[in-house]
């Protein structure tokens, strides 16, 4: 068991002389960094927070509290949901919004290198300035890219380009002895001795703190479009997927959502863009596919093959969104479904698992009945292609102790569930401080020795994101 100490202010002088200008504390720091989006997981204020600017400065505040057993949150925008930047041992909340450079890019080699606190939607906007395209496409386009590193973000694209992982080649990193040190490098391939950049990837700030990442790139697509395909229920549209994939249509993106959830989207962002009948039959689900291509007439014979498919699968109709503004407004509405769950709603928790395409249809069959049975409002979406559905359990009317009670239960056969479907416990979210329990129960005490165990390697102190991911104090 890990002991940690508080900050005096004889140490809190030494942080401030560590990174003159850039350090806060007691009440300087804003109730913000006591939390993340999802503060059903816990609140607890920091002792001091640091506003970082360069890995020096990060190394030498991580040196004291390393030497001082002070616990350390690193932190980028804040968007995680599941505890992952909570600090829930106070101490110190590194902060690296700030370093929100983009530095370089090399066009021979395919590379972007940039900080960590650059935001998903600066570098996506930045790359289709030069023409070209950085693949990984989580929802939330306000999160850092350090951020989605931390948890192998995945997002929309995943099913055609993979998730974050595989376009990390690079970084620099602080461990938690103040160490600066690099992990990877800027080639295709390496057999190289154990892969430390892949620990860091998804390892949520346990092992050590961004400072710097080289991402691959590649040329933009010339023509991109959606389809917009609804369907009277969500087995329906769920059952046409492995069909769509296996018709080697190569689809960008495969996103399945239900009515409710839309018009919830649609009410938040103040216009109407998905149909909600159609000739006379009201639309239960829908899909959003879409596809990527050389030029308009290679991408309408895909459009033309994937149309006449999931027609004959009860589609009940295609709507095509080829131009950039159609498009915009089609995944404005389908980016926007957290903020506009979290608008509407009080009580808030999440899952979002991921099982093998074939099963969606069962898994989401069983959600929905088990979520009656625990007297729990759950929205679902996802994303169809890949397998990772995210589900949200919503209140208005109960009480905050009834809601986690409710949703304990839920969670219990749901993740159980997931498991039988040959699925894990989180698809990107990842695990952070809240799904701990689900982890361990899924993947065995054999298999959670080892994570800890590679923790206490990089880190014996045990003072960077302490009681995250796979051990609890």
């Amino acid at each position: 068991m890990a002991e940690y100490n508080t900050l005096t202010p004889e140490l809190i002088e030494q942080l401030k002389a560590a990174a003159p200008g850039h350090l806060l504390a007691g009440d300087e720091v804003n109730d913000d960094y006591s939390h993340d989006e999802m503060p059903i997981y816990g609140k607890r204020m920091p002792e001091a927070l640091l506003l970082a600017t360069s890995a020096e400065e990060i190394a030498a505040v991580m040196k004291i509290c390393n030497e001082n057993r002070i616990p350390v949150t690193p932190r980028g925008a804040g968007t995680g949901l599941a505890g992952g930047c909570t600090p829930i041992f106070g101490g110190v909340v590194i902060d690296t919004t700030k370093m929100n450079k983009i530095i370089a890019y090399d066009f021979n080699n395919f590379t972007v290198t940039i900080e960590p606190g650059v935001l998903l939607q600066d570098l996506a906007e930045d790359c289709a300035k030069q023409g070209y395209l950085y693949p990984p496409d989580p929802g939330e386009k306000l999160a850092t890219v350090g951020g989605n590193v931390s948890t192998n973000a995945g997002g929309m694209r995943a099913v055609k380009y993979g998730t974050t992982r595989d376009y990390v080649l690079a970084m620099k990193v602080v461990l938690p002895s103040g160490e600066i040190t690099s992990f990877g490098a800027s080639v295709s391939k390496t057999s190289s001795g154990y892969s430390l950049l892949n620990l860091m990837i998804g390892s949520e700030g346990t092992l050590g703190i961004i400072t710097e990442l080289t991402l691959k790139i590649i040329p933009a697509p010339k023509k991109v479009l959606s389809l917009i395909i609804p369907f009277e229920d969500l087995e329906s549209a769920i059952s046409t997927v492995p069909k769509l994939k296996n018709a080697g249509l190569d689809a960008q993106a495969l996103e399945f959502m239900e009515r409710e959830i839309v018009l919830t989207s649609e009410r938040y962002i103040g216009r109407a863009v998905f149909p909600k009948e159609l000739e006379g039959v009201e639309i239960g689900a829908y899909l959003l596919v879409t596809f990527d291509g050389p030029d308009e007439d290679a991408l309408m014979d895909i459009v033309e093959q994937a149309s006449e498919l999931v027609l004959e699968e009860g589609a009940l109709d295609v709507l095509i969104a080829d131009t950039p503004a159609k498009i915009k407004d089609t995944w404005a509405a389908r980016s926007s479904f957290l903020e506009a769950i979290i608008a509407e709603t009080k009580l808030l928790d999440e899952c979002d698992v991921v099982v093998p395409v074939d099963h969606i249809a069962e898994f989401l069959t069983f959600a929905k009945s088990w979520s009656d049975e625990c007297g729990l409002i759950t929205k679902s979406f996802g994303h169809a292609g890949d397998g990772n559905i995210h589900l949200y359990q919503c209140s208005n009317d109960l009480t905050e102790d009834e809601f986690k009670l409710r949703v304990e239960r839920y969670f219990e056969k749901l993740y159980a569930r997931a498991v039988e479907c040959g699925g894990l416990v989180s698809g990107e979210h990842g695990i952070g401080c809240g799904k701990i329990k689900y982890l361990k129960e899924s993947v065995g005490e054999t298999n959670m020795a080892l994570m800890e165990g590679i923790k206490r390697v990089f880190d014996p102190n045990m003072i960077l994101n302490p009681g995250k991911v796979c051990y609890t104090l």
